[in-house]
C-alpha cells in the first residue's frame, strides 16, 4: 500500500464476536417457527448478509413483507435472549481495537447487525467498547446488506474519508466483496468459518484478533500507518 492509511473499518461478527454460529441458529428457529424447516448448513454460509438476503434465498420471502418482518423481529428476539447471553470476543479482540486506537487510526463499524444487536455485541468485546469508535453504521444505515457496498459506504460518509485512507477487517466474502465496491482494501479474518480460498481477494489473510497482533509488525496495517 502506498497511501497511508487513517480509518479501519471493522465487521462484529465473525471478526471480534465469535456469534456467527449463534446467528444462524436463530434464524433456524424463527423460520422453523414460521414454518420453514430449513437447515442450519444452509444458512450457515450465507451470515455476513442480512435478513434482506437470507429470507428470500432460503425461504422464498421477502424482508419487508408482512411475514419477513414477522420472522425477522423473531429472530433478533431470539438473538438477543437466547443466544447474546452466552457469546464471547474472540481472544484479544479488545486488545487490538485499543492498538488500533492507539496508534491513531479512527475506527467505525460496518456491519448488518440491528443497532441493539450492535450495541449488545459491543458489550461483549468490552463494557468500554463502543468507546474507541468515532462511527457505527449498522442495517439502519443500509437498503442492501452485504455484499453490496451501501454500508461501507455510509461508513465512509460519516468519517468523511477517502475509501483509499480506509482498510476493512472482516471474516466473510461478502466483506470483502463490499468493501471492494466501495474501493476499500479488506484484511480477512478466518475467524468466521470461512476458507483462504473463500477469502481469496483480501490484502492479508489472519486466524482472527490475535493472529493479528502477534504478526501486526509486518500486517498492511503496520505498513500503511
Amino acid at each position: 500500500m502506498t497511501q497511508h492509511i487513517h480509518g479501519v473499518i471493522l465487521d462484529i461478527d465473525g471478526t471480534l464476536v465469535d456469534s456467527n454460529d449463534a446467528h444462524a441458529h436463530a434464524w433456524v428457529q424463527a423460520l422453523a417457527e414460521a414454518g420453514y424447516h430449513v437447515d442450519f448448513a444452509q444458512v450457515r454460509p450465507l451470515i455476513g448478509m442480512g435478513g434482506d438476503k437470507v429470507l428470500p434465498e432460503v425461504a422464498g420471502v421477502q424482508k419487508d413483507s408482512q411475514q419477513g418482518q414477522q420472522i425477522s423481529k423473531r429472530r433478533k428476539a431470539l438473538f438477543l435472549t437466547e443466544y447474546l447471553p452466552h457469546l464471547h470476543a474472540f481472544p484479544q479482540a479488545w486488545q487490538l481495537l485499543q492498538q488500533l486506537h492507539k496508534q491513531g487510526f479512527t475506527l467505525a463499524i460496518a456491519t448488518s447487525a440491528e443497532p441493539d444487536e450492535l450495541q449488545g455485541l459491543l458489550k461483549v468485546i468490552h463494557p468500554h467498547a463502543t468507546d474507541l469508535f468515532a462511527e457505527e453504521t449498522s442495517a439502519k444505515d443500509a437498503s442492501h446488506s452485504k455484499p453490496d457496498p451501501d454500508v461501507i459506504h455510509a461508513a465512509l460518509q460519516k468519517l468523511d474519508m477517502p475509501a483509499a485512507q480506509s482498510i476493512m477487517l472482516g471474516d466473510t466474502a461478502y466483506d470483502i466483496e463490499a468493501a471492494a465496491q466501495a474501493g476499500v482494501k479488506t484484511i480477512a479474518f478466518r475467524s468466521g468459518g470461512w476458507s483462504d480460498r473463500d477469502l481469496q481477494g483480501s490484502s492479508a489473510i489472519y486466524d482472527g484478533p490475535a493472529d493479528l497482533l502477534a504478526h501486526y509488525q509486518q500486517s498492511p496495517l503496520a505498513q500503511a500507518a
